[in-house]
């Protein structure tokens, strides 16, 4: 539900791999879906094509339908509309993985379809759409979800499709570590730069450790711990992100294991004329903050740089001007 850059990635190698999948999304991609079939790689330099007449493809919930499980990747201001639509067309109990940016959205189905069974998720890699139809995986990792017995028989049906899953007990470190290396997207959004090229500048790593430094501070306060996503442990993000270029190269080597291709879903957006996800963001960092009693500026200051314009597109930024927007 949402055939986007993650749906089409994640349910397309289930598909490549013999799962029947019905791919539920708008009519730009069930469209190109339908004329150019479904194409994935990814940095291993593995390729999948699942040709048109394979695809189950629909622009809405197909009537009757009885899934064993639906994969949510609608953005999250979408959530609960598509929630009631999966509500109004499934079986009570229907296990709804969220695969979604952000922290809640399971909440935002449960509370919209309290007949269905929301599990919250989390994909830790980077899905570009070079094309329609073909997308590629830019970045490691495996898929993350809540441990319950819905998800358990899916582990080897995942692993087989080269989509591993692995379950956790506690999923709220999680989704708040993998959050705080979302909080580059807006940042590689308004540089209009590959991933990769991005993280080479020091200009807008200090951006990118400054929204960290900030979102750290309000989960110290809020009591939680943030998961280890990478290499390092969070907390030492911001340090390694603020080195010299010269020294970052050498001790980040593995966080530029990044194909050139790699570019953030909200660059994407801001492509395509669509409005980003910077609330499910920096907004979850800033709501959580006035929770308990704080501020966050600079997670506030980015979602107005790139909410407040809307419908216009957020202005392009070199990394000096993005620095001096968030006061660094």
């Amino acid at each position: 539900m949402g055939a986007g850059a993650v749906g089409c990635y994640v349910g397309g190698c289930l598909a490549a791999a013999g799962v029947p999948v019905t791919f539920v999304g708008r009519p730009r991609v069930v469209e190109a879906l339908a004329a150019m079939g479904l194409t994935l790689t990814d940095r291993d330099g593995g390729r999948r094509v699942v040709g048109a007449s394979q695809l189950r493809l629909a622009q809405a919930v197909p009537a009757g339908s009885r899934p064993a499980l639906v994969l949510l990747a609608v953005k999250g201001g979408a959530t609960a509309q598509a929630a009631a639509e999966l509500s109004a067309g499934l079986p009570h109990g229907t296990p709804v993985l969220s695969l979604q940016n952000g922290i809640g959205n399971d909440r935002v189905v449960q509370e919209a379809a309290p007949a269905l069974h929301a599990l919250p998720g989390m994909v830790p890699y980077n899905i570009a759409e070079l094309a329609p139809g073909a997308y590629h995986r830019g970045t490691p990792g495996r898929l993350v979800a809540l441990d319950d017995a819905a998800l358990r028989l899916w582990l080897p049906v995942f692993e087989a499709a080269g989509v591993p899953l692995d379950l956790h007990a506690d999923m709220a470190g999680v989704q708040w570590g993998k959050l705080l290396l979302n909080l580059n997207n807006p940042v590689n959004a308004l540089s209009g730069l590959p991933l990769r090229d991005e993280l080479l500048d020091r200009g807008f790593r200090r951006c990118f450790a400054a929204l960290i430094d900030e979102a750290l501070s309000v989960l110290r306060a809020a009591g939680i711990e943030p998961a280890q996503m990478t290499a390092v442990p969070a907390h030492r993000l911001p340090g390694l992100l603020r080195l010299p270029d010269w020294l970052f190269r050498r001790v980040a080597a593995p966080m530029l294991k990044v194909d050139a291709k790699a570019r953030s879903s909200m660059a994407d957006d801001v492509a395509m004329g669509r409005r980003t996800e910077v609330d499910a963001l920096c907004g979850a960092v800033v709501r959580l903050a006035r929770r308990h009693g704080l501020d966050a500026p600079r997670n506030a200051r980015m979602v107005a740089l790139m909410d407040g314009g809307w419908p216009a597109p957020p202005p392009r930024m070199d990394s000096s001007r993005l620095q001096q927007a968030l006061g660094l």
